[in-house]
């Protein structure tokens, strides 16, 4: 069986981190797979980019350039949203031509349009979407927050500044449901969370959700020496290390001003800890939290290298996502591999993760209040203990070898529905 692996980017992201991953274990389980890409960003032999020309940066400019002007020449959630207006055709490629299967990831951002998905459809090939946000079952955003027009159908979007009956938002919504056909296509979420979301989209109706969560090399992210990798990364020895990574750090949606909050909370009634915590930041934007916080900040840039990550998340001694919304998230599960206990926010998928007080806590969204009393569970609780719990459900729910496994079945039940 020849699958190929269809992603915006090959290393950047969540979403390429996932579908790369998810190509090595499925090479690794005897499927002869393949990643397409527009920005490859290794020498991998099993990875191929669309040709680099003019065009691939102009379907980026023309879609950007749409939405702008589309919001009243406002700069306002340009990167909230995406209308799949400009792409490449990859039906022409031999990448496509010999495979069996056409697994999407994340196409967004002049990778595909709603136009080159018609003829991939028109393939006859069998098509599996594995969703890592809301996009494909909404007109036009990545997350949806607290808005359900995608229920019934987009429109008076609330990410426009100029809503109406018939926005852009209800435009693309209806050039989705002409292009999606029930039976053509297996939508995949990474969630329970969002393939619930999914399944009550008038977009999805009669189309066959499941979830299945991203694999983790098990092998990699795995507990080790505290003291030498801290050496390694230039971190201290005898600070209490709290993780916070994202790969836009300022990003609105990851909730960096509640974990702020959290800390000053923290700093006042318990101020004889002010000299053991410090806070380790990786992402972009990462050197943007000095001074935000009333504890030291270690910057540590956006890290691509998973080696290198592995022993960012073994230097520290918790890792903290306060979300507002969210997936299932990457970071979570890698922290809880390599044996930390994770303080997030119980949106999307997180709940999924982290067994309240077993391996991790829970939070409230949005309340600063609740996520100190995380870090006061997580500097009384049984370390040792909560530690093994987050390694051991890590192992038993996200090796790549079982992600993989359950992908195949579903290819497998395609192909012989399709080909038969």
């Amino acid at each position: 069986m020849r699958v190929l692996i269809v992603n915006t980017s090959e290393r950047t992201g969540g979403a390429a981190i996932a579908a790369s991953r998810l190509k090595d274990a499925l090479i690794d389980n005897g499927v002869k797979a393949k990643m397409l890409v527009r920005t490859k960003e290794s020498d991998n032999v099993s990875v191929a980019q669309l040709r680099q020309t003019p065009m691939l940066r102009f379907n980026f400019l023309w879609e950007r350039g749409r939405i702008w002007l589309a919001n009243g020449l406002s700069r306002d959630h340009l990167f909230d949203i995406d209308t799949a207006t400009r792409g490449s055709d990859i039906t022409r490629l031999p990448e496509f031509k010999e495979a069996d299967v056409i697994h999407l990831h994340w196409v967004n951002q002049g990778m595909l349009s709603l136009g080159v998905l018609r003829k991939i459809l028109a393939s006859g090939k069998p098509v599996v979407w594995t969703m890592h946000d809301m996009w494909p079952f909404t007109g036009i955003c990545h997350y949806a927050h607290d808005c359900q027009r995608y229920v019934g159908g987009c429109h008076d979007c609330p990410l426009l500044k100029k809503p109406g009956e018939k926005d852009l938002s209800w435009q693309v919504f209806h050039r989705k449901e002409e292009t999606y056909k029930p039976g053509k296509m297996a939508f995949v979420a990474c969630s329970r969370w969002l393939a619930d979301q999914a399944r009550q989209s008038r977009l999805l109706r009669g189309t066959r959700v499941t979830d299945i969560p991203n694999p983790i090399s098990t092998s990699l992210f795995k507990p080790r020496d505290k003291e030498k990798v801290r050496e390694a990364c230039r971190l201290p020895q005898d600070k209490k290390l709290i993780l916070f990574s994202a790969f836009r750090t300022t990003s609105p949606i990851k909730g960096l001003n509640y974990f702020a909050e959290a800390c000053k909370l923290y700093d006042r009634r318990h101020p004889e800890m002010r000299e053991q915590i410090a806070i380790v930041a990786v992402g972009r934007d990462a050197e943007q939290l000095q001074g935000m916080f009333t504890y030291p900040v270690y910057p540590m840039g956006y890290v691509s290298d998973e080696h290198r990550m592995a022993d960012i998340y073994n230097a520290c001694d918790a890792f903290l996502m306060p979300s507002l919304q969210d997936n299932l998230p990457n970071t979570i599960v890698e922290a809880m591999a390599s044996g930390l206990p994770c303080i997030a926010t119980a949106v999307g998928g997180i709940p999924q993760m982290i067994h309240h007080l077993e391996n991790g806590y829970l939070a409230e969204p949005r309340q600063a209040d609740d996520l100190c009393r995380g870090l006061e569970w997580l500097f009384t609780c049984n370390y040792s203990m909560v530690s093994k719990a987050a390694r051991s459900f890590a192992v038993n729910e996200y090796s790549e070898h079982n992600v993989a496994m359950r992908y195949i079945e579903i290819y497998n039940q395609l192909c012989n529905t399709f080909y038969e």
